[in-house]
């Protein structure tokens, strides 16, 4: 199960080309617990993809045990370089970029706010490459 949370570093989508928070946060990342990455192949830091029925994303692994092993928890926002650091921006339209909003089905809303589920898609994760924009 995907959800999504904001990192309190930046906000919103905004800051990502400030060095100062970027050196704290150089690449978008998804939590995801040690055992599901284990049964994947994926190691601490790897690139992956993150894949559901409307669309894919990709992000670095970043482990977290106190996670219940079938959800993982992504980042939004992820588009800005930060050319002074020689960070990467992601293209927000590519499924080889970091936009979470790819992996979100727009089509089903919530009846009340009329505005789409960021905090419950089915996914699948993978090992993939590094997106073509991304640093080493």
């Amino acid at each position: 199960m995907l959800t999504c949370a904001k990192p309190s570093l930046f906000c919103q989508t905004q800051h990502r080309a400030l060095p100062s928070l970027r050196r704290r946060a150089r690449d978008p990342e998804i939590d995801l617990h040690p055992d599901t990455a284990a049964a994947r192949g994926i190691s601490a830091g790897n690139w992956v993809s993150v894949e559901t029925p409307a669309g894919a994303m990709r992000a670095r692994a970043r482990f977290n045990d106190q996670l219940d092993p079938r959800v993982v928890v992504g980042q939004h926002g992820w588009w800005e370089a930060c050319g002074e650091l020689g960070a990467a921006g992601y293209d927000p339209f590519s499924r080889d970029g970091a936009n979470f909003n790819l992996t979100v089905d727009a089509t089903i809303r919530d009846p009340v706010s009329g505005t789409p589920s960021h905090r419950a898609n089915l996914c699948e994760i993978r090992l993939a490459p590094a997106p073509p924009s991304a640093r080493p």
